[in-house]
């Protein structure tokens, strides 16, 4: 493995108070491993401040904003409009996390299930790429998503990828990708890995997760977007080719679905 082939952390949480105080030395660490961009994911409107805060404050990294289906019953639903308002920052590149969580808050299904179709709209009203968080709700998920496609197309990526076989092939039939977190390099994984490993290299997105999820060899402990790398490595396995090719697909694919950052570094 090479810790200069570059690689993108395409879904973190720097706003998390497990990294405060030590944004400096984070993000100092993953460029150090080759992350030259991390994509840090607002989770609810209250925090959207700080997560943009640090978008502003570090050139490496961008932001996401979307409502957390966990957190959807919490607070009146956001209007596409009000999310639309958010896209209008440079840097503000992605429609998530939404998706459907039934593992914690099942009781709220119909809520998150509303949200879910507010923050599509706004995808495919911004062009910016949905984010989805999918756990225990492959049947509604699936559902959802291709009737929301038939309505009108829109990129979106399923992060951190941890369901089955099928939910990954319905998303991959829509043309959209899937996310390798640190879920894929656990040793227990081989059976996500041979999901992974049947999509197409071309679909394939990495990332922490952050500060969730380490990968060996720091399973237990935080996750920190440098060891984004821990897991490439484990997807490069997976497909059998080198550690600097798999990287360089997945940047070519994040460059790909996240355009508008692509955009901002190029008029950077």
């Amino acid at each position: 493995m090479s810790a200069t082939a570059e690689i993108t952390d395409s879904h973190c949480h720097l706003d998390f108070p497990d990294f405060d105080g030590e944004l400096d030395q984070i993000v100092e660490r993953a460029l150090g491993a080759g992350v030259t961009r991390m994509v840090s994911i607002c989770t609810k409107l209250e925090n959207e401040p700080r997560v943009r805060q640090i978008a502003e404050t570090y050139a490496q990294v961008f932001y996401t904003f979307g409502v957390h289906p966990m957190s959807a019953a919490e607070h009146p639903p956001m209007t596409v409009d009000q999310i639309l308002e958010l896209t209008k920052h440079p840097k503000m590149v992605g429609i998530g996390e939404t998706g459907l969580d039934y593992f914690y808050t099942a009781e709220s299904a119909q809520v998150q299930q509303e949200s879910l179709r507010i923050h599509i709209a706004a995808a495919r009203q911004s062009g910016l790429p949905l984010i989805i968080h999918a756990r225990s709700a492959d049947e509604d998920m699936a559902r959802i998503l291709t009737e929301e496609y038939k309505n009108g197309a829109y990129d979106c990526v399923m992060h951190c990828f941890s369901s089955s076989a099928e939910l990954g092939r319905a998303a991959l039939d829509l043309g959209f990708y899937l996310s390798m977190s640190g879920i894929a390099a656990f040793p227990k994984s081989q059976d996500l890995r041979d999901i992974f490993a049947a999509a197409p290299l071309d679909r394939i997105l990495v990332e922490t997760d952050s500060p969730y999820l380490a990968p060996p060899p720091y399973r237990g402990k935080r996750n920190e977007p440098s060891y984004t790398v821990h897991t490439a490595q484990k997807g490069a396995e997976a497909f059998g080719i080198s550690y600097e090719e798999f990287a360089a697909a997945t940047q070519a694919n994040f460059e790909r679905l996240f355009s508008k950052v692509v955009a901002y570094q190029e008029a950077a």
